[in-house]
């Protein structure tokens, strides 16, 4: 198996990974108050009676996202079994479904982002983001950089020519 190839999976692999933490922990955001503090996430609690629209979006969002790296990946790995693969074609088609994620998890990310900072603040509570978030704003260059990756492995695979038939 070829070092781009290689990469790309490892690197697709981090994007996945931290795609799915992000989306499955409840650490988005934090408020420290004076004799208190809470954390929420994207899956509130059933307590509350309705969830805001930007939640909807990021929550879907992100699900597309994972599904496409879930692909990408996939693709990857299949593309490391000669048998199984198109030649030359599993790391195309990984890469192209690794920008998807990439583009389908900024999409999330703005989303959550403009909205939560566009929000009121109240002077005694203390609120940021938390590390959830982040893994979510990782997993962003982690999925172009195996997208990049996916796209230099095709470029390298040698193309059949008259020499060959």
């Amino acid at each position: 198996m070829e070092p781009c190839r290689s990469v790309a999976l490892l690197v697709g692999s981090l994007a996945l990974t931290s795609a799915l933490v992000a989306l499955s922990t409840d650490f988005w955001f934090v408020a420290i108050g004076p004799h208190y503090s809470a954390h929420s996430g994207l899956w509130p609690d059933g307590n509350q009676q309705s969830v805001a629209g930007y939640i909807h979006v990021t929550q879907t969002f992100n699900i597309l996202a994972v599904l496409c790296g879930v692909a990408s990946v996939g693709l990857l790995v299949l593309s490391c079994i000669p048998s199984l693969s198109a030649p030359g074609r599993g790391p195309l088609v990984s890469s192209i479904t690794a920008f998807v994620a990439a583009l389908f998890m900024l999409v999330a990310m703005a989303v959550y982002t403009g909205e939560r900072w566009n929000q009121p603040r109240h002077p005694q509570i203390q609120s940021s983001f938390s590390w959830s978030f982040y893994l979510g704003w990782v997993s962003v260059p982690l999925w172009l950089s195996a997208g990049g990756l996916g796209l230099v492995a095709h470029s390298r695979v040698p193309r059949p020519g008259y020499d060959t038939l």
